[in-house]
């Protein structure tokens, strides 16, 4: 689901607290060692989501949040925010040149790049959360 979160309302905070979670605690967040990434160059979007991109040549940017039931993607374009909800179940990553983001037939791809380089800490943070919200599916017998 994507939203135009360039002015912030209760409805649509609410309707990402029930989607994805609320946000990490400030305690829990700095045991994380943080819940967001550093801004990274998108090198590609779904046709899906272009809309949400600058026209001109531009570079895009957008950075990502954890939650406990997903991420959040912050797409800038010009003044405005859009916010992408993800939650983990939905969430599919590969690691291509640079890493591409998944889900509800839409996908990013974020370019391979040194902004990119500097968030490797905070992909694997992410593929470790989605791990653990995994396991708490996991039904095979032991």
């Amino acid at each position: 689901m994507i939203l135009d979160s360039t002015h912030k309302n209760k409805e649509e905070k609410k309707l990402i607290e029930n989607l994805i979670g609320k946000p990490f605690s400030f305690l829990e967040a700095f045991k994380m060692k943080g819940v967001g990434s550093k801004r990274m160059i998108i090198n590609g979007v779904s046709p899906n989501l272009e809309t949400y991109l600058n026209k001109v040549a531009d570079a895009n940017y957008a950075n990502i949040e954890l939650r406990k039931k997903g991420i959040i993607i912050f797409i800038n374009k010009g003044l405005k925010n859009f916010t992408w909800i993800i939650p983990y179940y939905q969430l599919v990553i590969y690691k291509t040149n640079g890493a591409s983001i998944h889900a509800q037939g839409k996908f990013i791809h974020f370019k391979n790049s040194k902004t990119f380089k500097e968030n490797k800490r905070f992909f694997d943070k992410m593929l470790n959360e989605k791990i653990k919200y995994d396991e708490q599916f996991n039904f095979q017998n032991a």
